[in-house]
């Protein structure tokens, strides 16, 4: 099961010809989920003149959903999923709230404004992309680990669970097939002296880059 997500729940908010556009965006495995979220927010923002929102659901992105909740057909939902289905993101729900400014932006600024309002979210809060990857155990001397922070570095890798007592325990994770090749690498840039024990597989979050 490998799929593509927002980093962590959150809320970004800008202002546009003076209305203030607010995103929520939230991790959801359901439709019942998705749609919890949306009357919260709905609820929450009561006064507010607009809460648009669209939600993708399913490994295969199965499940899709828009309203433009007030605002002019397609100028809101459609757009706002748009910007989720061009990061192929899924298993998330996003709501825009717009506390209305006073002055129009028509349908080509609506469009604009949603959308980006989505983008802008999504650019702050991060992306990740889960997958399953297989572990690496190391049992690491203070010094060592000293030097392992540059080879993290070096290799763009993450260490999960990380203990510290008379030794240092960590754990690694990469795709299944590069397991062979990162032991390789580490046995090298500590000449030989660690102590490594395979881990089996783990569904990780992998940090996307833009």
């Amino acid at each position: 099961m490998e799929f593509k997500t927002i980093k962590e729940d959150g809320m970004v908010q800008e202002e546009i010809k003076k209305s203030r556009f607010i995103c929520h965006v939230k991790r959801v495995y359901s439709e019942e989920e998705a749609r919890a979220f949306i009357a919260a927010i709905k609820k929450e923002h009561y006064k507010a003149t607009h809460n648009c929102s669209a939600f993708i659901i399913g490994e295969k992105s199965d499940i899709k959903r828009t309203s433009d909740d007030g605002e002019p057909s397609g100028t809101a939902g459609v757009p706002m999923l748009g910007v989720l289905e061009k990061h192929e993101l899924t298993n998330l729900c996003v709501v825009v709230t717009r506390y209305f400014g006073g002055i129009k932006l028509g349908a080509g600024g609506l469009i604009r404004a949603y959308a980006g309002s989505v983008a802008l979210a999504i650019k702050e809060i991060g992306l990740v992309e889960i997958k399953e990857q297989a572990g690496l155990h190391l049992r690491l001397s203070y010094s060592q680990y000293q030097d392992f922070t540059n080879f993290l570095k070096a290799e763009n890798l993450a260490e999960y669970d990380t203990e510290f007592t008379d030794t240092v325990s960590t754990l690694l994770f990469v795709d299944k097939g590069e397991r062979e090749l990162l032991k390789d690498k580490l046995t090298e840039f500590f000449k030989g002296k660690l102590e490594m024990m395979d881990q089996g597989l783990r569904q990780v979050e992998v940090p996307l880059m833009f």
